[in-house]
């Protein structure tokens, strides 16, 4: 599963990377922000604005930061170390990315809510895609993991598509965002999994011996 990823998120990361220097892939960007924006309901434009208000660095820093919290209640040390390094690095990497490419935002007229930084990755699209892979490789063995995926994947992709409709981003923008998110996930989890694994294990043991 990680080596597919890995294969998609590449692909992603290449055609979101060619959109900044082909102009043929630059229309259709502006094209897809200025359709979205004659296509504004009130419903939509709520939610996406919501979206946009939770879903920066301080909303998914706290959801991550929750996240922890809630496992070190039950010692899970490696899985605390799994998300942070991957929230943290995965951020890190987007704003590196953000100064080297220094992409322009859409025009000031399709966008609805503050904006700053660079355009390019999309910063929501990043930490969104970042905690629903952190939450598809933890919770994949979960009895509940269908559930899980299709809650993590709906808010990756609704966190993406509300940049674009509240016209902060590009297409390409939020697809880079979450071709990162996949790579730098899917790479951490190739040098953590033993360690996550075995923790796992271990913690089967432990209910196991209690219920005895």
């Amino acid at each position: 599963m990680p080596y597919f990823l890995i294969f998609v998120a590449c692909l992603g990361l290449i055609i979101s990377t060619l959109g900044i220097e082909f102009q043929e892939i630059q229309q259709l960007d502006v094209a897809a922000v200025a359709w979205m924006n004659l296509h504004h309901s009130v419903i939509l434009q709520k939610i996406a604005v919501f979206l946009s208000k939770i879903g920066g660095l301080p909303g998914a820093l706290c959801i991550a930061a929750l996240w922890c919290l809630y496992l070190y209640k039950s010692k899970r040390y490696a899985h605390i170390l799994f998300i942070s390094f991957g929230f943290i690095g995965g951020s890190c990497i987007g704003w590196m990315l953000k100064f080297l490419f220094n992409r322009a935002r859409p025009d000031a007229m399709y966008q609805i809510v503050e904006t700053y930084g660079a355009s390019f990755p999309s910063g929501h699209s990043l930490y969104a895609a970042v905690l629903s892979c952190l939450v598809v490789f933890l919770y994949y063995q979960h009895a509940q993991a269908k559930i899980i995926l299709c809650f993590a994947c709906l808010w990756s992709i609704g966190m993406g598509l509300s940049r674009v409709y509240v016209g902060a981003h590009f297409p390409t923008d939020v697809l880079a965002g979450w071709s990162i998110a996949l790579i730098w996930v899917a790479l951490l989890w190739f040098l953590l999994a033993p360690k996550i694994l075995s923790q796992k294990h271990l913690f089967l043991e432990k209910n196991l011996n209690e219920v005895e």
